[in-house]
């Protein structure tokens, strides 16, 4: 497990009028959850195709919360923090709908996502706004750490 990635699995409280699952909160308490410090902004992102590939870039201050709230996706992530004790590590993610997650990726970790079914929906909340003229992110290509995208038969 990369140094700071949290992956924290949710809980649907269900009853007959449907279900709610909480995402993240500003304190803490109860349930595990993810602390939001700072908030930017919020994303739904749509991919209308599985296999679509959205990879990979990392901040320098940003933090990112990703939850799967329809469908499936493959999360990615690498730690490229020189002072890390987890500097170079690779993992994979499953998140989906049927299992809810929040996935936190804090400054310094690439990551990327893959669209594992069709529509799937994925809320991105940031914890700084996005700046056009001058973004706190570095962008490389989806096969930058070799062929991490493929699912393999088990």
């Amino acid at each position: 497990m990369i140094q700071d990635v949290q992956v924290i699995d949710l809980t649907t409280h269900v009853d007959d009028r449907g279900y709610l699952i909480e995402i993240a909160r500003v304190a803490g308490g109860g349930e595990p959850h993810a602390v939001v410090h700072q908030f930017g902004q919020v994303y739904l992102v749509g991919d209308r195709t599985r296999g679509t590939i959205r990879a990979f870039h990392k901040h320098n201050e940003l933090w990112d919360w990703f939850f799967i709230s329809h469908g499936s996706a493959k999360f990615v992530l690498k730690d490229d923090r020189e002072d890390s004790p987890t500097y170079g590590e690779l993992m994979s993610i499953i998140a989906s709908e049927r299992r809810p997650r929040l996935i936190v990726v804090p400054p310094g970790v690439y990551h990327g996502w893959m669209a594992l079914e069709d529509d799937t929906q994925m809320v991105s909340t940031a914890s700084h706004t996005y700046n056009r003229e001058e973004p706190d992110e570095v962008r490389i290509p989806p096969d930058a750490f070799g062929d991490v995208w493929t699912v393999k038969g088990r």
